[in-house]
C-alpha cells in the first residue's frame, strides 16, 4: 500500500536478495502482519503473543521469528505503515488544491476511506498509541506529527479563510476532529448500507458547519496562553 517498507530501515540477514524472492517474502510477510493486527485488534497487545500471532497466520513459530524478531516490532510496523500511509495519500491528494474547505473534505474522506478498509490497524493504532518504547515510539510519533500538523494547517486554514472573526482554540478543533475520525471503529460496520465516502462526506459537513457556524456566531472555547500540547 506504500511505497516503504518500515522493516528495511532494520537489517535483516534473513531477507532475500532476488527480486522474485523479495517478493515471495513481503508477500508472506504482509500475511503474518494482516494476521497480528486481527490478533491484537481483538485481544489486545498486552494479550497478544508471538506463539498467538503464529497460530493466528497459520505458520510456525520459528517461521514468525524468521519475519519479526518480536511483538513490539510487529506493533511498531502496524503503526509505522498505517501513519505513513494516511500522511502519503492525503499529501498526493492535496496537490493542485487550494481551497482550504476542499483540502479538509480531502483529509476526511483520505482518512475515512483509509480505515474503513483497514478496521483492525485503527483499533490497533488507537489502543496502542503509548504501548511502543525508546526509538520505535519516536519514530511513529514523528510521523504521526506531521500528520497532525497538515491537518492543523488545513484548519488554520478553514477558520482564517472562512471565519476570520472566530475565536475557537485550534488545537481543540483539531483534536476534536481526529476523535470523531478515529471512532469509527466503534460503530461502523462494512455491508451497513453507508459507504466510507458518504460518512466521511457528512463527517466534514457537520465539522465544517460546527467550526464555520460557531466562530460566525462568536463563540469561544476559552482560549489557552498559547502553549499547545503536541499529540502523544
Amino acid at each position: 500500500m506504500i511505497s516503504q517498507k518500515p522493516e528495511r530501515m532494520f537489517d535483516n540477514d534473513h531477507a532475500p536478495r532476488n527480486r522474485d524472492s523479495r517478493v515471495s517474502y513481503d508477500e508472506r510477510q504482509d500475511h503474518i502482519l494482516e494476521a497480528a493486527t486481527l490478533l491484537i485488534a481483538r485481544v489486545g497487545y498486552d494479550r497478544a503473543t508471538m506463539r498467538g500471532v503464529a497460530k493466528e497466520a497459520g505458520v510456525s513459530l520459528a517461521g514468525i521469528y524468521h519475519y519479526f524478531e518480536s511483538k513490539e516490532k510487529i506493533l511498531f510496523v502496524i503503526q509505522f505503515r498505517s501513519f505513513t500511509s494516511l500522511l502519503n495519500n492525503l499529501q498526493e491528494k492535496l496537490v493542485g488544491v487550494d481551497e482550504p474547505v476542499e483540502q479538509l473534505r480531502i483529509m476526511v474522506r483520505s482518512h475515512v476511506g483509509y480505515f474503513a478498509a483497514n478496521m483492525a490497524a485503527l483499533k490497533v493504532c488507537s489502543h496502542e498509541l503509548d504501548t511502543l518504547s525508546g526509538s520505535l515510539y519516536e519514530e511513529t510519533r514523528r510521523i504521526r506529527r506531521d500528520y497532525y500538523d497538515l491537518t492543523r494547517l488545513i484548519i488554520k486554514g478553514v477558520l482564517e479563510k472562512h471565519a476570520p472573526n472566530g475565536d475557537l482554540d485550534l488545537y481543540v478543533a483539531t483534536m476534536s476532529l481526529f476523535g470523531m475520525l478515529n471512532w469509527l471503529y466503534r460503530w461502523y460496520r462494512p455491508g451497513s448500507g453507508r459507504s466510507p465516502n458518504n460518512i466521511a462526506n457528512q463527517l466534514a459537513c457537520q465539522f465544517l458547519r460546527g467550526l464555520t457556524g460557531a466562530a460566525e456566531g462568536k463563540a469561544t472555547a476559552g482560549r489557552t496562553d498559547g502553549r499547545e500540547r503536541p499529540p502523544r
